[in-house]
């Protein structure tokens, strides 16, 4: 009888990550900013801006949403932003350049992700933008 509940608890919990599907998101900024994915707890869109202008917003976002920035480092072809909120949640931001001016943005809130503080996140950046 043991074996037959443990065979039903996983099949549960497989076919709960399997149905858990992704969303997407349109966020509209000033330069008509495209749609961002919801999956698996990230966050993840391009902004059609260089990357450094993508970074000054990604810092003016954080400063403006009163996050406490713990780490920050920027190359010419990626930068990381990682920031805690009052509650002491992780944010962490990572910045790709995919081409002159295209830049991927991916956002991560938490161990398991966290929609409405990405997108509020997303908002803020593209405020910027």
């Amino acid at each position: 009888m043991k074996i037959k509940s443990l065979i039903t608890l996983f099949a549960t919990a497989v076919a709960t990550f399997y149905l858990t599907g992704c969303s997407s998101v349109t966020v509209g900024g000033a330069n008509g900013a495209g749609t961002y994915t919801y999956s698996a707890g990230n966050m993840r869109g391009n902004e059609n801006a260089v990357l450094d202008r993508v970074w000054s917003a990604t810092q003016a976002a954080m400063k403006d949403l009163e996050f406490t920035v713990i780490s920050q480092q920027k190359d010419a072809l990626q930068a990381r932003l990682i920031a805690r909120t009052a509650l002491d949640k992780k944010i962490e931001i990572n910045l790709t350049k995919i081409s002159e001016n295209l830049t991927e943005v991916k956002i991560r809130v938490g161990s398991f992700g966290e929609q409405t503080l990405s997108y509020t996140i997303i908002q803020s950046i593209e405020k910027r933008l």
